[in-house]
C-alpha cells in the first residue's frame, strides 16, 4: 500500500475545498470544477460501502421520524384522556359529587346510557320512567356505573335522592332473571318498616323481568318456605339483620336459611347497622357476612350520612372498593326550612306544638319524641285536640304498625308520632312538615329526621323544639342548620364545644325529661296511689282474716 492508497482510506467520504487546497489538488491530478466542490475519487467497492453506509443513515432517520410521529400520537392520546378527565371533574362539580378509588367511570346523563354502554334491560328504564324518574339524580348517575362492573361500594346522599334505585337496578341487572338457585341477593335494612319499603321498590323496578323477590313478615313460616327443602324459587330477600340472623341458626322450627349462593349483598342505612350497642346490629351482621360463602358477592353499602367506623371497615375488608359521597357529607337537605325554637320546659312544648297545629298546618306531619311512653302520652294529649293523629312505636303489633304506616300513607292520619324507629329510610310521599319534640340524641339522628320532608325535590319544613337541657346538643345541632343553607344565631355557634366523653354520654344516654304535661304527670301520681290504696286494702284483708282465724 502505497501513499496514496493510505490517503484514499483516510479521506474516504470526505469533500475538500478546492479553493483553500488548490496544490493539493493538483499533486493528485484532480480538476475541480469552479462552483462545486470537487470529491475524492474512490474506486467501486468503496463507493458502494459508501451507499451502504448512507442508507443505513437514510433508516436512522426514518426511524426517528416514526418515534416522533409515535411519540406525537401518544401525547395527542393523553391530550384527549386528560380532556376528558377535566370534563368528567366538571360533571361531578356540577352534580354534587365526590368519589375515591381508582378507575372510577363517568357518570351518566340520561337513562339511555343505561342500554348503550352496558347493556341493561330496557324493561327496567321503561320501568324506571313509569315511577315518574326521568333523568338519574347524582348518586344513581355515579353508582350504577360502579355497580353493573361489579365494584364493591360506600355510597351517601341527601335523603330522598333516589339511593333504593341507584342499588335496585344493577341488583336486578345483575341477576339476569329467575333461577332454581335460592337467594342470590340479601338487602339489610334496620326497620322492618324499610325493609317492606324497598320490598314494594324492587317489585316495581323488576315488573317485567320474572325475578322474585321475598320479605319476610314471618319467621316460623320462613323456615319451611324458603329453606334448603323448598322448590328455591325466589331470587332476592329483603329483611332486618335480627331476623335473618334468627332464620340462620339451626332450630326445631326447621333448617337454618342457605345464603351459599348469594352474589350481592346490600346495606342499607349501613352507619346505624354499623352501631355498637343497644342500637346498632354490628354483631347480626358479621353473622349475616360470614353466611354468605358463596364464591364472589359484590357489597354495596349505602346511607344518607356517613360514618367514619363503616368507612374503615369497607376499606379494610373490600377489594378494589370505590367511596361516593353527594353533596356535603353529614349535612341536612338544602330543600328543607329549618327553625330551632325554645320552649322553656316541657309544657311549653306542648304549647308550642298546640300553637303550630292551631295557626293552620299542611298535612301530613311527624312528630318525632324520646321514647315510646313519651309518644303514648303525647298521643293522649291530643287525641282529644279534634286532630286525626296516632303513633307508631315498638310496642304496638307488626300488624298495628302496618295499618297506621298504610293510614297515613292514604291521608286518613293527618299527625304521626314516632320514634327514633321511623326517622331511618321510610319514604312518606309528600310529607310538608317534621317536628322535633325531642332533641334529637346526634347530627346524625337530626339529619335522618329532617330527612323525612324535602324529599326527591319537593320543599319542605321541620321545627326543632329544645329547653334548658339540651343546651350541651345545641351547638352540633345549629352547625347542621347551617350548612344546609339556614340561617341560626351566632350565639348558638359559639356555645363551649363538649369534651369527646360528653358526647359519648350524650349518645347512649337520653336526658330525664319527666312527662309530655302536666295532666300526664297528675294522673300518673292519681294511677300510682290508686294502685297503693289497693294494695293496702288487699294486706289489710289478709291480716284481718289471719287474726280470725
Amino acid at each position: 500500500m502505497n501513499s496514496y492508497d493510505i490517503f484514499k482510506k483516510l479521506t474516504k467520504g470526505i469533500k475538500f475545498d478546492h479553493k483553500r487546497f488548490k496544490d493539493d489538488f493538483r499533486k493528485l491530478g484532480l480538476q475541480p470544477s469552479s462552483a462545486v466542490p470537487a470529491k475524492v475519487i474512490v474506486p467501486l467497492d468503496e463507493q458502494l460501502e459508501d451507499d451502504t453506509g448512507q442508507k443505513d443513515q437514510q433508516e436512522g432517520v426514518e426511524k426517528k421520524a416514526r418515534l416522533k410521529r409515535k411519540k406525537k400520537g401518544k401525547n395527542d392520546q393523553q391530550k384527549q384522556l386528560m380532556l376528558q378527565q377535566q370534563e368528567i371533574r366538571r360533571q361531578r362539580r356540577q352534580l354534587g359529587i365526590q368519589v375515591w378509588g381508582t378507575d372510577i367511570p363517568a357518570p351518566l346523563e340520561k337513562f339511555s346510557q343505561l342500554i348503550t354502554d352496558y347493556d341493561v334491560n330496557s324493561k327496567l328504564i321503561v320501568n324506571l320512567k313509569a315511577q315518574g324518574h326521568s333523568i338519574p339524580t347524582p348518586v344513581q348517575a355515579q353508582a350504577w356505573p360502579l355497580m353493573l362492573q361489579r365494584r364493591h361500594i360506600l355510597a351517601s346522599a341527601p335523603t330522598g335522592s333516589g339511593k333504593t334505585a341507584a342499588f335496585l337496578i344493577p341488583l336486578l341487572q345483575g341477576l339476569g332473571g329467575p333461577r332454581k338457585k335460592g337467594f342470590r341477593a340479601v338487602i339489610l335494612a334496620p326497620t322492618r318498616e324499610l325493609a317492606s319499603q324497598i320490598h314494594r321498590e324492587c317489585v316495581r323496578l323488576g315488573e317485567g323481568l320474572g325475578i322474585r323477590p321475598i320479605v319476610i313478615a314471618n319467621v316460623t313460616k320462613a323456615r319451611q318456605k324458603y329453606g334448603p327443602q323448598s322448590s328455591q324459587k325466589f331470587d332476592l330477600l329483603v329483611t332486618t339483620p335480627n331476623r335473618l340472623v334468627h332464620l340462620l341458626k339451626e332450630s326445631v322450627e326447621g333448617p337454618p336459611l342457605s345464603l351459599a349462593n348469594v352474589e350481592w349483598l346490600v346495606v342499607d342505612e349501613s352507619d346505624r347497622l354499623f352501631q355498637d350497642g343497644q342500637r346498632g346490629f354490628r354483631d347480626q351482621l358479621a353473622a349475616v357476612y360470614q353466611a354468605c360463602t358463596g364464591p364472589s358477592v359484590t357489597q354495596a353499602l349505602f346511607s344518607a350520612t356517613f360514618a367514619q367506623s363503616v368507612q374503615d371497615w369497607c376499606r379494610l375488608n373490600l377489594h378494589n372498593m370505590a367511596m361516593v359521597s353527594v353533596g356535603l357529607r353529614n349535612s341536612a337537605s338544602e330543600d328543607v326550612e329549618q327553625h330551632l325554637q325554645f320552649c322553656g320546659n316541657e309544657g311549653g312544648k306542648l304549647h308550642a306544638l298546640r300553637d303550630i297545629l292551631r295557626k293552620g298546618y299542611e298535612p301530613p306531619v311527624l312528630v318525632f319524641v324520646q321514647t315510646k311512653e313519651r309518644a303514648k302520652e303525647l298521643f293522649r294529649e291530643l287525641i282529644y285536640d279534634n286532630i286525626t293523629v296516632d303513633t307508631i312505636h315498638a310496642d304496638r303489633t307488626q300488624k298495628q304498625r302496618d295499618n297506621v304506616v298504610a293510614a297515613f300513607r292514604e291521608g286518613k292520619i293527618w299527625v304521626l308520632i314516632c320514634t327514633e324507629l321511623m326517622s331511618r329510610g321510610v319514604d312518606f310521599k309528600g310529607v310538608n312538615l317534621v317536628i322535633n319534640y325531642d332533641l334529637p340524641p346526634t347530627t346524625i339522628s337530626y339529619i335522618h329526621r329532617v330527612g323525612r320532608t324535602g324529599r326527591a325535590g319537593r320543599r319542605g319544613q321541620a321545627v326543632t323544639f329544645w329547653t334548658m337541657e339540651d343546651r350541651p346538643k345545641l351547638r352540633s345541632i345549629a352547625q347542621v342548620v347551617q350548612s344546609s343553607g339556614q340561617q341560626v344565631p351566632q350565639w348558638m355557634l359559639d356555645l363551649k364545644k363538649p369534651s369527646k366523653n360528653e358526647r359519648q354520654r350524650m349518645t347512649t344516654q337520653q336526658p330525664e325529661r319527666g312527662h309530655v304535661s302536666r295532666a300526664v304527670q297528675h294522673e300518673k301520681v292519681a294511677k300510682r296511689r290508686r294502685k297503693q290504696i289497693l294494695e293496702k286494702r288487699k294486706k289489710m284483708k289478709i291480716e284481718s282474716s289471719e287474726a280470725a282465724y
